[in-house]
């Protein structure tokens, strides 16, 4: 299907896939998936759903481009080598990865760049609402720098280097962290949370609730000041049976509405089904499901300028683990038309697909 609607995407792993599988996204998706047949790469992330084709077939504008690395309590293997023991070496691999997404925009200025003010986001979109700025070889992709887990910030003072960086939201977690209680290790806010959050409100950073314990994120709706997301969630009414502190409750996702907030619904199946297992059968899960996050969102939201997509493509899954209409990133255009035979109209499908992102970066990036 044509493509429609601008995309903003709030979460994927670029730099975590580059530097562990060595993905070039400059490349085609096919391109990608031929050159890893017969490699390990698909056993432990799945067939990549990214590529240049697939951003520009798609219309993807920007995307939250993630620091990541994992707690070497949770590595998978010898493949897995982005993994820290330490604050000290999470700092060093969170560093790496900037450093990726910077060569990145200088060696491949025409596909890539770095979006970090109000200034840079309207030149941006203003080149991708003209046609005739189109070059040879398409729209440039808009990179949002995101860190997934706030341990490589060994001291607060430490956070205006990453905000002159480029990073401009921040997840305090992902496992547990020094800083507060996360997926599969709950707990609350800590002292050094708390002291945390006041520095990256003073700073001007968003706060990103994904992967934050409930409780621990309950208290952050209570004391950040500033813009509050969630990137990447799913919400857990719709999920019966998950034993996940992953999902956020109805309680949360009114917190981050009520704070003007917006929520990107990921279309990762284990996310979508309860009974899906990874490796299990992909057809068992329509992209519906994703419609159907985003409208029970929207319900709760009494509107549609709370809810995008969150999509964490390549984030340790790929073609195997997604709704079986998705070949790559491109196809999340089809929820246009499923939103449309709900009901949603033109603007409402454009605030979902892109708008709603675009419009909170437009609020909360400084002016220059």
């Amino acid at each position: 299907m044509p493509a429609r609607f601008i995309i903003a995407d709030s979460h994927q792993d670029i730099a975590w896939n580059m530097q562990v599988f060595g993905r070039d996204y400059t490349r085609s998706v096919e391109g990608t998936r031929r050159l890893e047949r017969g490699t390990d790469a698909p056993l432990h992330n799945g067939d990549t759903l990214l590529g240049w084709d697939a951003y520009q077939d798609g219309r993807v504008a920007l995307v939250f481009a993630t620091l990541f690395a994992c707690p070497v309590r949770y590595k998978e293997g010898d493949w897995d080598k982005l993994c820290y023991a330490d604050m000290h070496e999470a700092y060093e691999l969170y560093r790496s990865q900037i450093d990726v997404y910077h060569r990145l925009v200088q060696e491949e200025g025409d596909k890539f760049r770095l979006i970090q003010t109000r200034g840079e986001l309207r030149a941006h979109l203003e080149e991708w609402q003209q046609p005739t700025a189109k070059s040879s070889s398409g729209y440039p992709v808009g990179l949002l720098i995101l860190m997934e887990g706030a341990e490589a910030v060994r001291e607060l003072a430490e956070l205006e280097e990453w905000w002159q960086l480029g990073v401009r939201a921040i997840s305090p977690a992902w496992a547990g962290t020094r800083f507060c209680g996360g997926t599969k290790e709950p707990g609350p806010l800590t002292k050094k949370g708390y002291a945390l959050l006041d520095v990256m409100a003073d700073l001007g950073f968003i706060l990103d609730l994904s992967h934050m314990d409930e409780e621990a994120a309950l208290q952050a709706l209570d004391h950040y000041p500033g813009r509050i997301i969630a990137s990447h969630a799913n919400a857990k009414a719709l999920l019966k049976g998950a034993d996940s502190n992953r999902h956020l409750s109805d309680r949360i996702i009114e917190g981050i509405f009520e704070r003007d907030g917006v929520i990107g619904v990921v279309p990762f199946n284990l996310f979508l089904h309860p009974d899906w297992t990874k490796g299990g059968d992909q057809a068992m899960v329509s992209l519906q499901r994703v419609a159907d996050q985003i409208d029970y969102m929207c319900q709760i939201a009494g509107d549609a300028r709370h809810v995008g997509i969150g999509s964490d493509f390549d984030g340790g899954f790929g073609l195997q683990s997604v709704p079986h209409e998705i070949d790559t990133l491109a196809d999340l255009q089809k929820l246009s038309v499923l939103l449309g035979a709900s009901g949603y109209q033109d603007e409402n499908i454009a605030a979902i697909m892109g708008m709603n992102w675009l419009n909170l970066l437009s609020d909360n990036l400084p002016e220059s």
